[in-house]
């Protein structure tokens, strides 16, 4: 649409409002589809938000089972002990977590990198 359209058609609509037309303004959704919206945002951000509660909890688990597992095993253990426990059983359990998360919020690359799935990259 050129300049002149543009401005040929503005004086239209003003005239169109002089002679007694009104220029009514709709808006694109209703109150009750809007909020319909909000409610389907609303119930996906809850079911979200109790996955990663759950994953979490997961993780954490593993991890007190760890060290809980190591102090039972040897029926009494130092600080230092369970550290170096932690220190040396990381890798395997971290292997584990990864095998865990792959296919499902990760995956490896061709290069052997770990990334979402959903292709979002986060600087480290």
């Amino acid at each position: 649409m050129s300049i002149s359209e543009f401005i040929q058609s503005m004086v239209e609509a003003g005239m169109k409002v002089d002679q007694g037309l009104e220029m009514e303004i709709r808006p694109d959704e209703t109150v009750h589809e809007l909020r319909e919206q909000r409610n389907d945002m609303k119930a996906e951000v809850d079911h979200l938000r109790e996955r990663v509660d759950k994953l979490e909890e997961r993780l954490h688990d593993s991890e007190r089972a760890a060290v809980e597992n190591h102090v039972e095993d040897l029926g009494m253990a130092s600080h230092d002990q369970v550290l170096d426990h932690v220190r040396e059983t990381a890798p395997v359990r971290v292997t584990r977590h990864l095998e865990a998360l792959s296919g499902d919020s990760l995956r490896q690359n061709p290069n052997g990198l770990w990334e979402p799935l959903d292709g979002e990259r986060t600087e480290a």
